[in-house]
């Protein structure tokens, strides 16, 4: 009985224990408790090692707020990318298309004029009247310095020129300067007004609504004319393999973007690194990102999957990925251990052999005959049908 009572109040010490480290106590109103299980808003730390000399900056080109059709204001938009471990963030509300206008017209019913009818420029309907769009699209960049200062993330200025993806498509100017003076009847006209403050243009999902990535006739005009600068190979979960092949037959820059409306909570769930596009540059400025663009030092990553130029590519590769001898056997084999220095995956392949997935920060010991082992990096791709091809060679420890 002694024994079973020494158990039970060894048992209620511990509960006892337990519980005071659960909570501690407001140092201002001694009757608040705080729970300590409530933790700190953290960063996500994305670990990519410097390639061909250029610091690797995260960005996500492609993104909505509330004034348009998001769910989330500019301010938590950017909270949102540096908690994801974004180092760059576009905010590319609709040119045409503003989900949420006629709602913030009627609760504000008491503030406009007298008969003010709530309206919105959906793609489908007449986009603007005689006196144009009435409202400031400069408005999702305003205020916005605090929220740049406690986070210190790069914000882009910029806006999604909307037009019917069967017939025209979307396309992302950044850099914009002035959003109310973009607008024109005709897309290509907006594109050009776009291009005339600077302003450098993405073709955004090119597959996005449509039977094929055959291009239409509006897309080989602006394309043929030089009016696009970049295009997304990934956008949320599509991939379009065959625009790969399309950037690099007319020198665009490739990207991967959220195009995100809702929360990346929704998307990217288990630790999944949220979409975004590696830019390849010296500093993290306008001046420096935009002579990346203009350079297409970028690759594109979504849901594990890399697409970039072959170089690059190759590049990354070996910036994250190193191999060391182990052991050399007598009877030609060697033990190799390969070393993964970054926060990506990647999913290696050789002939005859099982597959080996690389996890991100992980090592893995390997048995290769001879001093070299060709693979092929399943998740790189540089072309519609092209996966990145490696070398591995040990090194002496």
């Amino acid at each position: 009985m002694k024994k079973i009572l020494l158990v039970l109040l060894g048992v209620v010490a511990l509960c006892q224990g337990a519980s005071a480290q659960l909570y501690y106590q407001d140092n201002i109103n001694p009757d608040i408790l705080h729970h300590t299980a409530c933790t700190p808003v953290e960063r996500r730390n994305i670990v990519i090692p410097d390639v061909n000399g250029y610091k690797v900056f995260k960005a996500d080109l492609h993104t909505h707020t509330f004034f348009s059709d998001g769910h989330l204001s500019p301010d938590m938009r950017i909270r949102e990318a540096w908690m994801d471990g974004l180092d760059i963030l576009a905010i590319t509300d609709h040119l045409e298309w503003r989900k949420f206008e006629p709602d913030m017209i009627k609760f504000l019913r008491g503030y406009v004029p007298k008969g003010t009818k709530p309206v919105n420029y959906a793609i489908s309907k007449t986009i603007a009247d005689e006196n144009g769009i009435k409202v400031d699209l400069n408005a999702p960049f305003y205020g916005l310095q605090k929220s740049l200062n406690y986070y210190g993330i790069m914000v882009i200025r910029g806006i999604e020129v909307t037009r019917r993806p069967e017939l025209y498509g979307h396309f992302n100017a950044l850099f914009t300067k002035n959003n109310n003076t973009i607008y024109d009847d005709d897309p290509e006209k907006s594109i050009l007004n776009a291009r005339a403050q600077g302003a450098i243009i993405m073709h955004n999902h090119p597959g996005w609504k449509r039977e094929s990535l055959e291009m239409h006739e509006f897309e080989q005009r602006v394309y043929e004319k030089g009016l696009i600068d970049g295009i997304e190979i990934m956008n949320t979960n599509e991939f379009y393999p065959k625009a790969i092949d399309r950037a690099k037959k007319y020198g665009f820059f490739m990207a991967s973007s959220t195009d995100i409306h809702n929360t990346t909570a929704d998307f990217y769930l288990n630790g999944q690194i949220r979409n975004f596009t590696m830019i390849l540059a010296n500093e993290c400025t306008e001046e420096g990102v935009r002579e990346a663009l203009a350079e297409r030092r970028t690759i594109a990553y979504s849901f594990g999957t890399m697409a970039g130029e072959e170089s690059l590519l190759k590049a990354l590769f070996e910036a994250c990925v190193s191999a060391e001898d182990i052991l050399d056997r007598p009877d030609g084999k060697k033990l190799i251990r390969l070393v993964n220095n970054s926060s990506l995956p990647f999913v290696l392949k050789a002939e005859g052999q099982r597959e080996i997935t690389l996890s991100p920060m992980s090592q893995q010991n390997l048995m290769i005959k001879g001093d070299t082992m060709n693979f092929t990096v399943e998740n790189m791709w540089h072309g519609a049908d092209s996966r990145l091809s490696v070398c591995i060679v040990p090194q002496k420890r």
